[in-house]
């Protein structure tokens, strides 16, 4: 029998250490902590990287919340180009011993997120702007518009991740009937969504906003990520508990309420909220109880005294809600909506509570599973305009490059790139 005998040259054997050891290959880093110009865009490069098939790690709680890729000269260039600071790293060994040892974790981010927002086709012309539209397009992160045709029309299956516009889905047009029924906006908005209920084979909006929750209840159920502001939490819940009732008031469907809408409503049918009242009486700017009322919760005091804080997660045992929380601060300021904050006592206990206002009973970020999906319910219109009234100018980013309260909306964009196995709760 013949042995043969394989020799190995010393650079070949350098060649496989570097094989074994890929911590010795140059990364290019970006921090997100206080060192960070606009943590913002830091986001959209990032997804540009995962774009271009580049290795990508989120490196939670190191640098606050890290983002460390394959070095690639284009990223670097970018990077300058959009004013993001990045550092060239030649070796990760230190950066991954640091990680081991401390309340850190390395979660591979496989892919760039395909995104949707969820908002009328002429949402341009409407009385607000959206947060999550303005820090995409901010970003430079690509999205698609889709709306009631899209969904029921299974197009959701094309997204990672959808959000959800400034909406009601109860069909009560946002309770503005008390204070903007005679306006032109008002007026034509509702003209519109009954004009295509009817087109779509239902006979008035709340039945159709219904078959679109139902869709992304679905949506989320089958593996999607779902992602929620201001009114479209509360309302989208509500919508869900009250499938099987009538809560919309003659102005609002032109047919009855149902006398016995409380006792029908099914708070199992729905993902965060549970055992509260509707507010159904159309003078009233509120769906129920859900809502931290502005005239009740800290926030009445003004925004001075208004700021939430993060919770603080395990990164190696509770990944999905340290992802969802990272930040350069724990502790980020206030802003209202018409959803602004939501009563503990209303959350379901499987719901994580990812933010609060300390002292108070006032949650302010949330996120759960169902099925084999997540969704996040973020209270509040704009994080960096404290009051943002109907038909106040959108927020200019530019100016709020590092925003706390913007880079948890950019944690949920990137949310669903990580690796699968790592999402797992």
């Amino acid at each position: 029998m013949k042995y043969f005998r394989f020799i190995l040259h010393p650079s070949s054997f350098i060649l496989c250490l570097l094989f074994v050891f890929p911590a010795f290959a140059q990364k290019l880093l970006i921090p997100m902590d206080l060192s960070q110009t606009d943590h913002l865009k830091a986001y959209g490069v990032t997804w540009m990287a995962l774009n271009r098939g580049l290795k990508t790690q989120w490196l939670l709680n190191y640098r606050g919340g890290g983002f460390l890729m394959d070095y690639a000269t284009e990223i670097e260039n970018e990077c300058r180009l959009r004013g993001v600071t990045s550092e060239t790293v030649s070796d990760a060994g230190a950066i991954y011993s640091e990680i081991e040892q401390a309340n850190m974790e390395v979660v591979l981010l496989e892919k760039a997120t395909k995104v949707a927002i969820y908002a009328p086709p002429d949402v341009e012309d409407g009385p607000w702007d959206d947060a999550v539209n303005l820090a995409l397009t901010y970003a430079e992160i690509p999205f698609d518009r889709i709306y009631d045709e899209d969904i029921l029309a299974g197009k959701l299956a094309k997204y990672d991740w959808v959000h959800l516009h400034h909406e009601d889905f109860t069909g009560q047009y946002g309770k503005f009937y008390s204070m903007y029924r005679n306006a032109d906006w008002y007026i034509k908005q509702v003209q519109d969504e009954e004009s295509r209920a009817s087109r779509l084979g239902f006979k008035k909006a709340s039945q159709l906003k219904l078959a679109v929750a139902r869709a992304l209840r679905s949506y989320v159920g089958q593996g999607g990520f779902m992602f929620a502001m201001c009114s479209a939490t509360d309302s989208y819940d509500i919508a869900l508990a009250a499938a099987e009732t009538d809560i919309c008031a003659p102005v609002f469907d032109g047919d009855g309420m149902d006398g016995d809408y409380a006792a029908k409503m099914r708070f199992d049918y729905s993902f965060a909220f549970q055992n509260y009242q509707l507010i159904t009486d159309p003078m009233v700017y509120e769906f129920s109880e859900i809502d931290v009322s502005p005239r009740t919760g800290r926030m009445s005091r003004g925004d001075e005294g208004d700021y939430f804080t993060l919770f603080d997660f395990s990164a190696k045992y509770d990944p999905v809600p340290t992802m969802l929380t990272q930040c350069h601060t724990s502790v980020v300021k206030g802003f209202m909506g018409q959803t602004t904050a939501f009563h503990k006592e209303f959350i379901k206990p499987n719901v994580t509570i990812l933010a609060q206002n300390e002292g108070t009973d006032e949650i302010k970020y949330i996120y759960g599973t169902f099925g084999k999906g997540f969704w996040t319910y973020y209270g509040g219109h704009d994080p960096e305009d404290y009051r943002h009234m109907v038909g106040d100018p959108p927020t200019i980013l530019e100016l709020h490059k590092n925003s706390p309260g913007y880079r948890l909306i950019l944690n949920n964009v990137l949310f669903p790139a990580a690796k699968k196995k790592d999402l797992k709760t």
